[in-house]
């Protein structure tokens, strides 16, 4: 019987390709989703997945970075202090009024102020030490290549900053965050374009240690001291994970995505599953012919199971040569998307569950199969 199953694919495959069809189609648009969701909400760590500190140290509490607060000045000492820490640089955040050209408005910005060291830890995987020197200039500013558009400018455009006239002196790839643009510049700069009150304030100190340390044991005797200075401690993978979920989830964003990709999953199997019962009655008469040679009904089942597994196996292969072209295209047009092994395996469950349940649908058309079928 399982070889009847996949001779009846090959025989009647045109029977069985909208199926398919419908198949790759759901595990298109799952696995689109599922790129969008990582991809967008992952660009809220951008702060830390694009740089190189092992550990950061902010106000107690802070989900998210663009919700940090300022953190005592002795902090910077205390993680000084620990034997394994050989780095430690200060990053601040602060929110940003950009207006440039008079057509294109007020534009809501994240300002960034790094070390511009060649050897800074901030941004570390995304700016080069000859884009870091040009930050010394003061008032000069760098921002994503895809942004330029968003503010109406090129490279060597000026406009004002909170008030206070800026360059733009670069364009980098890989600085884009969630929310607005950001821009980027000096420690110096950003001082200067805070308020007067908040100018000695730092919002995060980032540190790395020595290599072959620890880190999480770094992190744990830091944490311990941070309890009794008011500054906690994160590894960068804890601290962007954290970003992550609470845009996905404190937000409602990502419960938004989770309720599509149900809605995509009950269209595939209500498709699907039209698609193969009308393959399966199409060929009522043949089962009818194989009950009456003494085949029972759970064999023929089976049958019907198999057919829809393999349709499943056809269709993530058609999706899979479709969504890798269609990610691609994104990734050459700055699409934020991010795709790993464990989303991919989620993608592939759902839809062969899609072609098992249709499966399990479609089997219905011979539950009452009589051999009296063949008179009619």
């Amino acid at each position: 019987m399982a070889a009847l199953a996949r001779k009846t694919l090959i025989y009647e495959w045109r029977k069985f390709l909208p199926a398919a069809l419908a198949v790759a189609f759901s595990g298109l648009l799952l696995l689109m989703m599922t790129a969008l969701m990582f991809g967008i909400f992952s660009s809220a760590g951008v702060y830390v997945s694009r740089s190189a500190g092992d550990l950061w140290a902010g106000y107690p509490g802070t989900q998210s970075v663009e919700l940090g607060r300022p953190v005592p000045r002795d902090t910077e000492m205390w993680l000084r202090m620990d034997a394994d820490v050989v780095q430690v640089e200060p990053f601040q955040w602060l929110d940003g009024d950009w207006r440039g050209p008079i057509e294109r408005g007020s534009v809501s910005v994240f300002v960034s102020g790094i070390d511009t060291n060649p050897q800074g830890l901030m941004f570390a995987h995304v700016l080069d030490a000859q884009q870091r020197a040009l930050l010394v200039e003061p008032g000069s500013v760098i921002v994503d290549a895809a942004d330029l558009a968003k503010l109406g400018l090129d490279i060597g455009g000026t406009a004002t900053l909170n008030g206070h006239r800026v360059k733009i002196i670069a364009a980098a790839a890989g600085l884009r965050a969630l929310g607005g643009v950001n821009i980027v510049t000096s420690l110096a700069t950003a001082y200067w374009l805070n308020d007067a009150s908040d100018r000695d304030k730092v919002a995060y100190y980032i540190a790395r240690v020595r290599p072959g340390a620890d880190a999480a044991a770094v992190h744990d005797r830091l944490a311990a001291l941070g309890a009794n200075h008011h500054f906690a401690i994160w590894t960068r993978d804890r601290f962007a994970y954290n970003a992550a979920t609470y845009w996905m989830f404190e937000t409602g964003a990502g419960l938004g995505f989770i309720f599509l990709a149900l809605v995509v999953f009950i269209v595939g199997v209500v498709i699907t599953s039209q698609t193969l019962f009308g393959a399966v009655a199409s060929s009522v008469r043949e089962y009818a012919v194989l009950n009456a040679l003494g085949a029972g009904l759970s064999a023929l089942r089976r049958v019907i199971l198999e057919q829809a597994f393999w349709v499943g196996t056809i269709g993530v292969l058609i999706g899979s040569v479709l969504s890798f072209v269609i990610l691609l295209l994104a990734a050459g047009q700055d699409v934020p998307i991010v795709f790993n092994t464990l989303a991919a395996i989620c993608c592939v469950v759902l839809v062969m569950s899609i072609a098992v349940i249709s499966g399990l649908l479609a089997a219905g058309v011979i539950n009452h199969l009589e051999p009296a079928t063949l008179l009619r």
